[in-house]
């Protein structure tokens, strides 16, 4: 509903770019908590053995909607104006809600603390659980660096193709269009490698592969093949990634109590933006007193660090306890 002050604002003429940070602050913590329950509903409402493709489920329409979304966005700004998309944008997250008013299933309670307010070390719990657990904590320092060296990179990348080599803007929608099908193809091939392979192989092996993409965006040129350099190093990381967040979104889920599952999951999206936006403000910094090509370079070099932060054993690992069973599968 957030969104929908901001035509309010407009046709009131008292509209604001502060106004559009406190909106854009508030949608991002809504999406942290939304994150993080649906996590712990999912974890509820699917048996374990479903798990893995549920979440593969979910990574395919994440990519689908990052292939379809930008560009129907763009169509109907040109279209209708940015004040009636913002309007349909919320009228989207309504039906969405409605939507999940349908889900049947039954999901536990949660059980009374004793205390009127959050204590201060529950706050950190979902922390304390992902550096304390081997396997989590190693995975969660990992994601961290890699899922913030790659976002880093995209501002960088918009001003060098855009700036420096001149790319028109259709070519820049389509170098990031087009890759977002690998999501589609790395997903749908998740239940599949894991069944053949094992959890553990597949996170050590595709987490590996992640990394060694990056810095070919480092050597891009103009013109059409720097196009195609762009779209073929965009489509193996994608496809690298779509492959790789299913399996760990079910070790995370597999590895965390039930009722550590929301505090855990926010404290896993919360390091995960803090981190993009430190380095994404470091990949600025170092751009302006270089050059985007070479900040750009700086991660693609240093995201080669990162396998070595992932867990080198699968036999310290075992599932969590649970308290109650979970019911019914997937619709």
């Amino acid at each position: 509903m957030v969104l929908l002050t901001i035509p309010v604002a407009y046709a009131l003429g008292r509209l604001s770019f502060g106004q559009l940070l406190v909106v854009s602050a508030v949608v991002a913590t809504a999406k942290i908590a939304f994150n993080a329950a649906s996590g712990a509903f999912l974890k509820a409402l699917v048996r374990p053995d479903d798990l893995l493709v549920a979440n593969a489920r979910f990574e395919s329409t994440t990519w689908g909607a990052i292939a379809l979304g930008p560009p129907l966005g763009g169509a109907a700004v040109g279209l209708f104006g940015p004040v009636v998309t913002i309007v349909a944008d919320a009228l989207s997250h309504l039906l969405s809600a409605l939507g999940l008013t349908a889900i049947r299933g039954h999901e536990d309670h949660p059980r009374p603390t004793g205390a009127g307010r959050v204590r201060a070390g529950e706050l950190l719990d979902g922390w304390r659980h992902l550096l304390t657990h081997p396997g989590l904590r190693a995975l969660y320092l990992n994601q961290l660096l890699v899922g913030g060296l790659i976002m880093a990179t995209e501002p960088l990348l918009a001003v060098l193709l855009l700036g420096e080599l001149g790319f028109p803007p259709w070519q820049y929608g389509l170098a990031f269009a087009v890759p977002c099908v690998g999501g589609l193809i790395g997903s749908r091939l998740a239940r599949r490698v894991v069944a053949r392979h094992g959890q553990h192989r597949i996170i050590r092996t595709v987490g590996a592969l992640r990394a060694i993409w990056l810095i070919g965006l480092a050597f891009v040129q103009p013109g059409v093949l720097g196009l195609a350099t762009v779209i073929a190093v965009e489509f193996a990381i994608i496809i690298s990634m779509s492959l790789y967040n299913p399996v760990l979104a079910t070790y995370r889920l597999q590895q965390t109590p039930k009722d550590r599952i929301v505090r855990t999951l926010s404290a896993w999206s919360i390091g995960s933006s803090a981190t993009i936006a430190a380095l994404s403000a470091l990949g600025g910094l170092l751009a302006q007193v270089t050059s985007p090509r070479t900040a750009i370079m700086v991660a693609g070099l240093v995201i080669f660090a990162s396998p070595l932060l992932l867990p080198r054993r699968p036999d310290a690992d075992r599932p969590a306890p649970e308290r109650s069973a979970r019911v019914s599968t997937i619709a």
